[in-house]
């Protein structure tokens, strides 16, 4: 089968198994990196503050992680490029949840509820990493084994 090339750039064949291992294993370093790596004290604790003390920080957070869904998006399906945006909010009302409630419960590193809170907070990004994924084997014509 050959590649048709479309207007938008985006490759129309299907992905191996081996692409999609890679593709996944690529928003696991971009979680990795922009979560912890490329995270400061700044955004982490005050994203769940009221206001713009809390919205700036989150904003900065979110961008870095729109910045890397771009990155991957423009490597394997540019057409899509505008899930960086879909990621900004998504990553966004994920992590100010959990930061609020945090905040209102008053939980620590020394709780265990704020250990749950942060694996749930994991997993709800993994889990849309996951949409996304879906979403980019689709537009590049499913998978082939």
């Amino acid at each position: 089968m050959n590649s048709e090339d479309y207007s938008d750039g985006c490759r129309r064949l299907p992905m191996s198994p081996l692409e999609i291992l890679v593709l996944y294993l690529w928003f696991r370093l971009k979680q990795l990196c922009c979560d912890y790596v490329f995270n400061n004290a700044w955004m982490a604790n005050n994203r769940g503050k009221a206001g713009m003390a809390g919205y700036l920080p989150l904003l900065s957070h979110v961008s870095i992680h729109g910045a890397g869904t771009l990155i991957i998006c423009m490597v394997f399906a540019p057409v899509l490029w505008w899930l960086a945006l879909v990621d900004m909010v998504i990553h966004g009302l994920i992590d100010r949840i959990k930061a609020v409630l945090t905040n209102k419960m008053g939980w620590t590193s020394q709780n265990k509820a704020f250990w749950i809170t942060l694996g749930i907070d994991q997993e709800a990004h993994n889990l849309t990493h996951l949409g996304y994924i879906v979403l980019i084997i689709i537009t590049l014509g499913g998978v082939v084994l």
